[in-house]
């Protein structure tokens, strides 16, 4: 007889585990994890110092730091014109620090966001310190609207107007205003008298001072008053010596009565007026940063004890760098 109340053997088993079902406990491949880290989402404080470890990928730290646009980036890293540590790098998805050296065309990339880079055109009457102990009126005015602590790279003197370089970059600052290597630095001289010549020939050729001799790099005339009364002349050296410039002109029989200085390496005082301050662009950053790389790598490695060697090294690396790219107290020396 059947019992109506027996199971079907056909019927499935509400109690026994279906051997089609996924597991639980296994995770689906295809079903995105929402634990893991997103590629694109902004990193927290234990991404970054993965991040930090690892390095960010080239093009991201190119685009950040204002070269060009990832894409851009991406398409100068491919055409083989970008250096990382002085190798060419063609691989899209190399990682780099920001302590990595990077041109691209051979000028520098700064990576170092936190580093500024100013011009003054200082007035007279400044003195190049950030706080004068005698009270006098100095570079503070000028840098106190900046987070940054910032220094000027070298001295002008108080009567002396025109291109100072502020930055909180030690380094950079140290190749710039050390006289060993050899950064030109180009001045105006409003001066008594007609100068001949035959007195710009001593002025290259070099003049004995008390001390020690002297000579410009380069010299010329580029004007003189009637009557003779005065000559303007320009005047290019590297020596950082204490107000060289006049001392040298003085001893020539051409007193100094205005001087300004509108060189600094590869920098331009430009339009900048008298008494106002800008940030470097960044093919001006990128052009200092050549000069100086250039001129560590030289020093390091083969600069004589003279620094001629990493003095022609920076020289090399200014023009280079300009044609591509169309308080540090060194001593208590003064600039002219």
């Amino acid at each position: 007889m059947h019992d109506n109340n027996a199971p079907d053997r056909n019927a499935p088993d509400r109690n026994a585990p279906d051997r089609n079902a996924p597991d639980r406990n296994v995770p689906d491949r295809n079903v995105p994890d929402r634990n893991a880290p997103d590629q694109d989402a902004p990193t927290t404080p234990a991404h970054s110092a993965d991040a930090a470890r690892d390095g960010i990928r080239l093009q991201k730290l190119m685009a950040a730091a204002g070269v060009a646009s990832r894409r851009v980036s991406e398409d100068l890293i491919s055409a083989g014109r970008v250096e990382v540590n002085g190798e060419v790098v063609t691989e899209l998805g190399r990682r780099v620090q920001e302590s990595d050296l990077v041109s691209v065309d051979g000028v520098a990339i700064q990576l170092d966001t936190s580093r500024r880079y100013l011009m003054l055109n200082k007035p007279t009457g400044i003195v190049s310190s950030l706080q004068d102990d005698r009270g006098r009126p100095d570079l503070s005015q000028f840098v106190s609207r900046y987070e940054e602590r910032l220094f000027n790279v070298g001295r002008l003197d108080a009567q002396t107007s025109g291109l100072l370089i502020l930055t909180n970059d030690g380094e950079l600052a140290h190749v710039l205003a050390h006289p060993s290597f050899g950064v030109l630095k180009t001045y105006i001289a409003w001066v008594e008298g007609r100068v001949t010549p035959a007195t710009i020939s001593r002025l290259t050729s070099g003049i004995d001072l008390e001390d020690g001799p002297i000579a410009a790099d380069k010299a010329r005339i580029l004007d003189q008053a009637s009557g003779g009364r005065e000559t303007i002349v320009e005047i290019t050296l590297h020596s950082g010596r204490n107000r060289i410039v006049r001392r040298m002109l003085e001893e020539v029989g051409h007193p100094v009565v205005d001087l300004v200085r509108r060189q600094f390496g590869p920098l331009h005082l430009g339009t900048l007026q008298i008494g106002e301050i800008r940030d470097l662009t960044k093919a001006e950053v990128g052009q200092l940063l050549t000069i100086s790389r250039s001129a560590k790598a030289t020093s390091g490695a083969d600069a004589g004890p003279d620094g001629t060697d990493a003095a022609g090294a920076a020289s090399d690396a200014a023009g280079a760098a300009s044609g591509a790219a169309s308080d540090i107290d060194i001593d208590d020396r003064t600039d002219p």
